[in-house]
C-alpha cells in the first residue's frame, strides 16, 4: 500500500510539475525572466506580447505569439490549452494616456474573460504597488486605501477591479502588488543612474537620501509568482504585497552602486521642493524621462509589508536592496554593447535622458 501511495504522489507530483503557461508580455523585463524561471522548472510556455520575442538562449523553446492583448482573436488564439495565466502585459507610465487606459484595463479584462471561458485553472495579476498612490503611512498593507497617481496608478486599480469581478465568478485570481524590480534585462530609469556611475559621476537623489524606499528583485518576483500558481487555490486566490525584506535609506542602498564603480563618487542629497516642482515643468514639456509617481515618491518612504506574502505564501526573498541593485548594475555592465544605441519607453531599453543628460557635469 505504501508502495502504491508513493507511485500515485509521484504521478501527481510530475503532473503539477509540466502546466502550460501563458505569459502576456513576455517579451518584457519581467516576462523574460519568468520564461526562464518557469522553463528551468519543465513547463510548457506559451508568450503574447507586441513585441517580438528576441532572446536567442530561449528561441525554440516556447511558442511565440506576436498579437495584443486588446484583440480578443489574439488572446483566444494564445489561451489553446493553457492551465495557468501569468499577467504581466501593461502600458507604462510613458505610454500614452489612451494606450494605458487600453491596454491595462481593456486588454485585462479580454485576457481575464478569455481565461474563464477555457477555464483555466489560475490567473496571476501583476499589478503595482503604484496602487496605494503617495500615502501617509507605511509600512502599507493590503487593505489600505487605493489612491492611484496619474493614467498609470488609475488604470491598474481599475485592472484590479476587473480580477475582483472575476474572482466573485469563481475564479482563482492572485493579485500580486510588486514593489518596483530590477535585476538582469532591467533597463529603463534604472539605466539612467547606472550611467552615471559607469561613468564616474556622483548621483543626485530628490531630497536628502535617509528616506527608505524598498525595492524588489525580479527573482524574488519570479518565486512569489510561482507560489501562487503551485499552491492550493484556497490560499493563492487572494492579494499580495511582494518587495524586499532587507533596506536601508536610499542614500546607503543606492550608494553600494557609485563604490562598486570605484570613482569614489557619492549619492548627493538635494532640496526635494525644487527639484519635484521643476521635474513636473520638464516632464510637462517632455524634456525629462522621470514621471510623476517616480519623483513625487522620490523623496519619501516607500515600503510595504510583506508580512502576508510571508505567512500565507512561505514567500522567502534572497535579494536585499543592495543586493538586486549591484546584481542589476553587474548585468548593465556586461551586456552594455547590447544595447547602448537603444532607446525607448519599455523597461527593456534605457530611457532618454533627455535635458537630465547635462546635469551630469556637475556631479
Amino acid at each position: 500500500m505504501k508502495k502504491m501511495f508513493n507511485f500515485v504522489y509521484i504521478i501527481k507530483e510530475k503532473k503539477e510539475m509540466s502546466m502550460k503557461y501563458l505569459i502576456t508580455g513576455g517579451s518584457g523585463f519581467l516576462g523574460i525572466n519568468l520564461i526562464r524561471y518557469l522553463y528551468s522548472r519543465g513547463h510548457e510556455i506559451v508568450n503574447l506580447d507586441l513585441v517580438p520575442f528576441d532572446y536567442k538562449d530561449m528561441n525554440g523553446k516556447i511558442t511565440d505569439i506576436t498579437g495584443d492583448i486588446r484583440n480578443l482573436d489574439d488572446v483566444n488564439k494564445a489561451m489553446q490549452g493553457v492551465d495557468m495565466v501569468v499577467h504581466c502585459a501593461a502600458a507604462l507610465p510613458l505610454y500614452s494616456p489612451e494606450d494605458i487606459f487600453s491596454t491595462d484595463i481593456d486588454g485585462t479584462r479580454n485576457v481575464l474573460e478569455t481565461a474563464e471561458k477555457h477555464n483555466v485553472k489560475k490567473f496571476i495579476q501583476i499589478s503595482s504597488t503604484a496602487v496605494y498612490g503617495i500615502p501617509d503611512h507605511h509600512p502599507l498593507y493590503e487593505t489600505d486605501k487605493l489612491d492611484g497617481v496619474g493614467p498609470y496608478g488609475k488604470a491598474k486599480i481599475a485592472a484590479e477591479e476587473e480580477c475582483f469581478k472575476l474572482r466573485s465568478r469563481g475564479m482563482c485570481v492572485s493579485v500580486i502588488r510588486p514593489k518596483s524590480f530590477i535585476g538582469p534585462e532591467r533597463l529603463g530609469v534604472f539605466a539612467l543612474f547606472y550611467d552615471w556611475a559607469k561613468d564616474g559621476h556622483g548621483f543626485p537623489m530628490i531630497g536628502n537620501g535617509k528616506n527608505r524606499y524598498q525595492l524588489l528583485d525580479v527573482e524574488d518576483l519570479c518565486s512569489a509568482i510561482y507560489l501562487c500558481a503551485t499552491q492550493d487555490k484556497e490560499i493563492v486566490n487572494d492579494t499580495f504585497n511582494i518587495g524586499a525584506k532587507e533596506f536601508t535609506t536610499m542614500r546607503e542602498d543606492y550608494q553600494v552602486v557609485l563604490d562598486y564603480a570605484g570613482k569614489g563618487k557619492k549619492i548627493v542629497g538635494t532640496p526635494a521642493a525644487p527639484i519635484i516642482w521643476t521635474l513636473r515643468i520638464l516632464e510637462a514639456l517632455k524634456l525629462s524621462p522621470l514621471y510623476q509617481w517616480v519623483y513625487e515618491t522620490a523623496a519619501t518612504d516607500s515600503f510595504v509589508s510583506i508580512e502576508k506574502a510571508e505567512k500565507i505564501l512561505g514567500y522567502k526573498p534572497k535579494f536585499s536592496n543592495k543586493d538586486a541593485l549591484l546584481r542589476n548594475y553587474k548585468w548593465y555592465l556586461e551586456h552594455l554593447n547590447d544595447f547602448k544605441d537603444l532607446s525607448g519607453v519599455s523597461h527593456r531599453v534605457p530611457w532618454k535622458q533627455g535635458i537630465l543628460k547635462f546635469a551630469k557635469v556637475f556631479f
